[in-house]
């Protein structure tokens, strides 16, 4: 039994330090991009509505491919674009071809309807790259503030050095305990 909680003890500090690690990278590559958080060339996006559910949950964040005007996109692709200086991602449901250009009709997965506007090829900064991790959006949230920023990276560093000093103490106990026996 001791065995067994000794290796989720150890289990659980490799997670912690994992995750510290990861919310690290993502602040500082937030930071770095001008807000924007990436990871090898790829756009993180925080899914804000529940516009997409259930294929994409309020909260969860989705990896995006950045896309070119000559991009090619389809029927049932999901993408982000630009609307009135909001970013909306949702699915392509039709295309036209408007004087040799393609326009996008586009719909939330929950909606009733499609959006009233098409979405043009320069809007769009995006394509949905097949990845979503739910939840940890509302980090990223947070991450993407200074303070937010600042509490994600001064609270793991504390509880990470307080680990620390608790295992030196636990070391410590043992080394006197073998010593004493």
């Amino acid at each position: 039994m001791k065995i067994l909680l000794a290796l989720l003890w150890k289990l659980s500090k490799l997670v912690s330090i994992l995750l510290f690690c990861t919310l690290f990278f993502i602040v500082l590559s937030a930071k770095a991009s001008g807000g924007e958080p990436t990871i090898l060339g790829h756009q993180l996006k925080v899914v804000l509505s529940g516009s997409m559910e259930p294929t994409f949950m309020t909260g969860s964040i989705i990896l995006m491919e950045k896309t070119t005007p000559s991009s090619a996109f389809k029927k049932n692709d999901v993408i982000t674009f630009r609307s009135e200086d909001i970013l909306i991602t949702h699915r392509i449901i039709d295309i036209k071809d408007v004087n040799g250009k393609e326009i996008y009709q586009t719909k939330g997965d929950n909606n009733n309807a499609p959006d009233p506007v098409y979405v043009t090829e320069d809007q769009i900064v995006g394509k949905y790259a097949d990845l979503t991790v739910p939840c940890i959006g509302f980090l990223v949230n947070l991450a993407s503030t200074k303070e937010g920023s600042t509490f994600l990276l001064v609270v793991p560093g504390i509880l990470l050095v307080a680990s620390a000093g608790l295992s030196i103490v636990r070391a410590l106990r043992e080394f006197e305990k073998a010593k004493t026996a």
